[in-house]
């Protein structure tokens, strides 16, 4: 047990003594399943593998160590995390295998009956794994898991224990964690808790680290992050803050809940020359009755008019959206509401989600199931809606001169970048665009992305600052 308490109860932060003699070509993975929240944690937990000198190598590859961050939010996601855990264990099996994020946390009595796991570890405690991994000389298989778990979760304002080294040239900023809304479908106020802010100063501190380091642009992250407050800033004054990075050319927000946009939050992305203008706004049903079932703080009329405001204050934005099929009680009536608000207003894409039952949530009470080959077909014709708006919102791009912060590698013959609005942007392969933004015309449209010729000469940019 490395001196750590068992399920129930709360270990020392600091972790238990390390051994930190420095490992030879020890190799660890890691692999993410679900939100780009989950994403930016991994990555955490990678630089926490690196300081203690393991050798990451790419997710599949045999590997000494694997560290599954799991997700909940479907019994599928689910599924897949065990999936992936046989899967390891065939090409290594030895490899350790620790598991965490949500999952973990709702699921830990499942995964503890599962053969090949020998770590589990709670939210309260995942961002702290890598202190309690054994030292290396004893990083083998267990007969039963090591679990670090609590049911209840600290509250309070949290700092980060490292930053960490982005995959990505968009790096993902985790500013918040956990959600006090109580959808009636939802699982994560049970897996990560109440909602809680990361300290004003920490964030900017990474911030600060990500540009030296040269990044261009972050993505923040959480869970419901329009909620973020520490102190006497809220989420408009982490922006305006944030904005005033020197070195910073982009600001991104993730998926954010309608009830916390703010006229100040718009106002703040048209004047902004950093801030993206982008939003994704989770609608989930355009029915008003499925709306109250689902415990949504949001109606189908106030969500229309915060799209008409929305577009009026930025003309440019691109809006994304989730939509759930098969919540119990949608009936035909309902889903075709969803479609109809769905056509109207102008998404850039769809999240289509087939309602997924989970323990413990409220929805699991409401009787009237909808059968799965009605959720398919319905879910198929918001999918074919999603195809439909994609080339819409493209097509309308066409003629424009943007700037694309390109990606690293080529798929084919392209190279492929983002725009402010999140069009995703492909050239010919010309030379090294890694992290570098250019202009770009673009000239065709497709479903998934846009096509387009780079401006010469290129936008005027930063060209000291190299992805190190």
């Amino acid at each position: 047990m490395n001196g750590l308490a068992r399920e129930g109860t709360l270990p020392d932060r600091a972790g238990p003594p390390y051994n930190a003699t420095p490992m030879e070509a020890t190799r660890a993975s890691l692999h993410t399943l679900g939100c780009r929240l989950n994403q930016a944690e991994t990555a955490i937990l990678g630089e926490g593998l690196r300081q203690r000198g393991f050798e990451l190598v790419e997710f599949g590859q045999p590997t000494d160590l694997l560290i599954l961050n799991t997700c909940s939010v479907t019994e599928d996601a689910e599924r897949t995390s065990r999936y992936l855990i046989r899967k390891t264990l065939k090409h290594s099996p030895h490899a350790f295998i620790a598991v965490t994020g949500c999952y973990a946390q709702t699921g830990m009595d499942q995964l503890k009956r599962q053969a090949g796991i020998d770590l589990i570890v709670g939210h309260q405690f995942k961002l702290d794994l890598p202190a309690y991994l054994p030292a290396v000389h004893e990083l083998r298989k267990r007969s039963t898991p090591d679990i670090h778990h609590t049911k209840t979760m600290e509250r309070g304002d949290f700092d980060l224990p490292h930053f960490a080294e982005p995959d990505s040239t968009r790096a993902l900023l985790k500013i918040q964690d956990g959600c006090s809304a109580m959808c009636s479908f939802c699982i994560i106020p049970f897996a990560r808790g109440h909602e809680r802010s990361r300290t004003f100063d920490d964030i900017l501190r990474e911030a600060d680290s990500l540009v030296v380091r040269g990044y261009r642009e972050i993505v923040l992250t959480g869970v419901n992050i329009g909620q973020y407050a520490h102190g006497s800033n809220d989420f408009c004054a982490l922006l305006r803050r944030l904005d005033q990075v020197d070195g910073l050319e982009r600001i991104r927000i993730s998926s954010i809940e309608p009830t916390t946009i703010s006229d100040e939050l718009l106002d703040l992305i048209a004047s902004s020359k950093k801030l993206c203008p982008y939003l994704h706004i989770p609608l989930q049903s355009g029915d008003d009755q499925i709306l109250q079932a689902m415990n949504r703080r949001h109606t189908v009329n106030a969500y229309r008019k915060l799209i008409e405001t929305a577009l009026r204050k930025i003309p440019d934005l691109g809006i994304g959206t989730d939509l759930m099929v098969g919540f119990p009680g949608e009936t035909e009536t309902a889903f075709q509401n969803t479609v109809a608000v769905a056509s109207d207003l102008p998404f850039s894409y769809l999240h289509v989600f087939p309602y997924s039952s989970r323990p413990g949530t409220a929805a699991l009470r409401i009787k009237q199931r909808v059968p799965p080959v009605s959720i398919k077909k319905r879910a198929d014709l918001l999918l074919n809606l999603d195809r439909a708006k994609r080339l819409v919102f493209h097509n309308a791009q066409i003629g424009k001169t943007v700037p694309v912060l390109f990606e690293s590698g080529t798929r084919g013959s392209y190279r492929f970048g983002t725009a402010p609005n999140f069009t995703k942007v492909a050239v010919k392969n010309s030379g090294d665009l890694e992290n570098h933004i250019k202009s770009v015309t673009i000239s065709a449209a497709a479903d998934r992305c846009v096509f387009g010729d780079l401006v010469s000469p290129p936008t005027p940019m930063n060209a000291s600052l190299v992805l190190l």
